[in-house]
């Protein structure tokens, strides 16, 4: 009891010293704030609800901002302007404004805000999502784009995905008849493509993907780059992070991926007798890092490496293993659409029992299905914020500098001006029709566009295609005894990304024989 008491009044101790801190800074930034707020008012800005004092809008950003978000935009328009805390934010809802902002003013609006978070796991926002306008950015992602995730270095990978594949396909054969997890088993493989590309070798043998406690780490990184940050909206705020223990979690987490990444590096201190095929992308960092390289305009320090490959140790993990996880679940909650896939698959593969990458462009219905799951499920529902450089104007309204903006492709990809029925799970929308996810079409974003695309789009089709191709064709698929489609849990937790909260259970009753090559 004692001791339940002292930590009581502890508690109640810093509660209230951050409280009184809070306060105190809040009144200091009223005071100092207010002929900005005046200077803004002049502006003709987007519509957008009426703020609170001090916190602006930010109460109304709920659990899941991309939902509340869209709830505004039906509201207000597809333009909108919120005051959250400190920062004024612009959010895009359209797609014709959205081609506006990333197409028309791309450039302008091609820089990034300095996350509180980002600073911290990234090495000084020194990697190419969360980097600022400029030459660096310019230098990263050229290396990025021509030497990291070319066509041909993509390519060359083939033989990991190919693995990997046959893998995963070993592991959920060895549950049946009882059901597998299986957004575990998604889990463990994109984790192990992602780290034999980009690292080197897999984590997940030898019990390496428990000991480093990679799911961990993965979940620390997307709770604290997409949860609440006072010090993203007050800057002026940043202290209270030493406070609240936001500060000690960061500090953490990037201890813990930086050991990481120095243990990778020195397994990696002499690539000198591998061929340019068998590089990875540390490799091929290391190399640009050590000795420069014909598409690298700057020198790059050992610290970018480390930012960089976290974005491809972070990011690809965590796409393939959403849309893989959602791609499963659509399909297990609509038997027909199961079926019509299966019989494509079988139909082009035969009594083959390895899909091979040179069938997939054959497989235009499971293509379409995977569409679908983009535009159902983006793994980003409100694309990584965007910063203004200087002023502009869209749609009529003024933008001032150093505005965040946020598109929510989520909403976008719900428009029921775009999309018939839009929050249907139907592949068939996307048959005969040329809209797809690599920038053009502005009603389906879910990599982005303009400058800011992800560049890992190549990369990350290809390691969710085979994969699913192969499920399909291994396997076939039930719910486990007594569950239903409607019993499915799909509750969502929002972060950077948005994840399913409940693992996908299910029975695969293989298809061939396990031993039959």
């Amino acid at each position: 009891m004692a001791l339940w008491l002292q930590f009581t009044n502890e508690g109640f101790i810093k509660t209230s010293l951050l409280f009184a801190s809070i306060f105190i800074v809040l009144i200091i930034h009223l005071f100092l704030s207010k002929n900005k707020h005046n200077k803004i008012k002049k502006l003709n800005l987007p519509p957008g609800p009426k703020k609170l004092p001090i916190v602006g809008n930010l109460h109304q950003l709920g659990n899941m901002p991309h939902i509340s978000l869209y709830r505004l935009s039906r509201k207000y328009g597809p333009i909108l302007f919120l005051q959250l805390g400190e920062i004024p934010t612009v959010v895009v809802s359209s797609a014709k404004l959205a081609k506006e902002a990333l197409k028309t003013h791309d450039l302008v609006l091609s820089s990034r805000p300095q996350l509180y978070s980002a600073k911290y796991l990234f090495y000084g926002c020194t990697d190419i999502a969360f980097s600022p306008h400029g030459a660096y950015w310019r230098n990263i992602r050229k290396v990025c784009v021509l030497e990291l995730l070319s066509a041909k270095r993509v390519q060359s990978f083939g033989y990991v995905r190919e693995e990997e594949v046959a893998r995963l396909v070993r592991r959920i054969g060895e549950s049946y008849p009882q059901p597998t997890n299986l957004s575990k088993m998604i889990g463990l493989y994109a984790n192990d493509v992602l780290c034999r590309a980009a690292l080197g070798r897999d984590f997940s043998g030898g019990g390496e993907y428990d000991r480093n406690d990679f799911e961990k780490m993965l979940n620390d990184y997307q709770d604290l780059l997409g949860g609440f940050s006072l010090g993203d909206y007050f800057p002026s705020m940043e202290f209270v992070h030493s406070l609240t223990g936001m500060k000690s979690k960061l500090i953490n987490t990037f201890r813990r991926f930086d050991r990481f990444f120095d243990s990778v590096i020195a397994e990696h201190s002499n690539s000198e007798g591998k061929t340019e095929e068998k590089k990875d992308l540390v490799d091929v960092l290391l190399d640009i890092q050590k000795n420069g390289s014909s598409s690298s305009d700057l020198p790059i320090t050992m610290d970018n490496v480390k930012a960089v490959i976290l974005d491809m140790f972070a990011a690809g993990t965590d796409t393939t293993f959403i849309i893989l996880d959602w791609a499963m679940t659509e399909l297990m909650m609509n038997p027909r659409v199961m079926e019509k896939a299966q019989k494509e698959v079988r139909s082009i593969v035969g009594v083959r029992t390895v899909v091979q990458e040179s069938d997939l462009h054959q497989l235009q219905y499971m293509k379409v299905v995977i569409k679908e799951v983009f535009r159902l499920h983006p793994p980003v529902p409100v694309l990584v914020p965007r910063e203004s450089l200087e002023d502009v104007v869209i749609d009529g309204y003024d933008i001032p500098a150093r505005t965040r903006i946020y598109i929510n492709g989520w909403a976008i990809a719900r428009d029921q001006e775009i999309w018939e029925n839009p929050e249907i799970f139907e592949p068939e929308r996307f048959m005969d029709s040329t809209i797809d996810y690599k920038g053009q079409d502005f009603e389906f974003i879910p990599f982005g566009a303009g400058r800011r695309i992800c560049p890992g789009i190549a990369f990350g089709s290809a390691v969710v295609e085979l994969a699913l191709a192969q499920l399909l064709h291994s396997f076939d698929w039930e719910l486990p005894a007594g569950v239903k489609a409607t019993d499915i849990d799909n509750t969502e937790a929002f972060g950077i990304s948005v994840h399913r909260t409940v693992h996908l259970h299910g029975i695969a009753k293989p298809h061939f024989p396990l031993s039959r090559k």
